[in-house]
């Protein structure tokens, strides 16, 4: 197999804020898997929270020369896992004139509602935000700044009857999410996403959580999942932590069976990224693959959005 890497930037439609920063592009990695007269692609979007850069992941990348069986004992959970495993899998399905679903032995994809999500900005603005997306049926807040509570009643204001998920990007102190859950509540909130740092998040086990609370940063892959215990009620599973479609399944299936909900979740890329995630948010509480809503220009062959939801994939583009 001949396999090589390229750096894709895609510009957003407006600057993009969490508690963390703001950007205007999103930049990729797109991995390229050839042989056996087929081309299979996959796409990843390193991310400094954990460690990584666009330099790093390439050389990750580049350094992989085994076979697919052997990427799990290659290479750690994350993005450059990711893109490859996700390119095998479209080489696999494009070799076999088949798609990805069926060589995994599972229905074909029924489009998932997604969450939109609203970035961080003033409450007023937030609030315009709100009101623009207001038909959408699940809109996405992304608060961890001590104004969260101006913010979250503008976005009520703007989108009285949308349902909303927050997330707080490890931003509150435990203090300050026990405040607040109670106006979460009564704003009608349906989930917060990792209220406390990962690695900080102890006192979830201890206080009330009338409110589901989702892992994210405190998830990455099946060795997670004794962490969380006591902790969380959902799991946030995206690809470019679990290193892949094949590991993000095997999460699921093993965090449905120890009773916690999941969420599909992505970083800020492209359809391509998104393309292997609509199989996994099959029936999940919640799905988040709003990348390419976000983003100015995408890949050929576009995943299709109405109002039924993300949509999978056409061959082309993956699987």
């Amino acid at each position: 197999m001949k396999v090589s890497v390229t750096r894709d930037v895609f510009q957003l439609a407006q600057v993009f804020t969490i508690s963390r920063g703001s950007r205007t592009q999103a930049e990729v990695l797109t991995v390229s898997v050839e042989g056996d007269g087929a081309r299979g692609r996959g796409e990843c979007v390193p991310y400094a929270r954990y460690g990584e850069t666009l330099d790093s992941v390439t050389a990750q990348i580049e350094s992989f020369t085994g076979a697919w069986p052997d990427l799990p004992d290659a290479l750690p959970a994350g993005a450059a896992r990711n893109a490859l495993d996700c390119a095998f899998w479209d080489h696999a399905a494009k070799r076999a004139g088949k798609r990805a679903w069926d060589l995994l032995g599972v229905s074909v994809p029924r489009p998932e509602i997604t969450a939109y999500t609203l970035s961080l900005d003033t409450p007023d603005a937030m609030q315009q935000q709100a009101a623009k997306n207001a038909a959408r049926p699940l809109l996405k807040i992304k608060l961890g700044t001590p104004d969260d509570m101006a913010r979250l009643e503008a976005v009520r204001r703007g989108a009285p009857d949308a349902q909303i998920i927050v997330d707080a990007n490890e931003g509150w102190t435990a203090e300050v999410y026990a405040d607040l859950a109670p106006h979460l509540i009564r704003l009608g909130v349906k989930m917060v996403e990792q209220p406390l740092p990962a690695g900080q998040d102890d006192m979830l086990s201890e206080i009330a959580r009338p409110l589901p609370v989702c892992a994210d940063e405190s998830c990455h892959d099946r060795a997670s999942l004794p962490g969380l215990r006591g902790k969380y009620d959902i799991v946030n599973i995206k690809l470019d932590k679990t290193g892949g479609l094949t590991e993000a399944l095997a999460l699921k299936r093993q965090a449905q069976a120890e009773g916690y909900g999941v969420m599909v979740g992505c970083m800020v890329g492209s359809s391509l990224a998104m393309a292997p995630a609509t199989i996994l948010a099959q029936g999940v509480a919640f799905t988040d693959l709003d990348g390419p809503l976000l983003l100015a220009e995408d890949r050929n062959e576009p995943l299709k959005f109405d109002e039924h939801g993300v949509h999978p994939p056409a061959a082309a583009l993956w699987g």
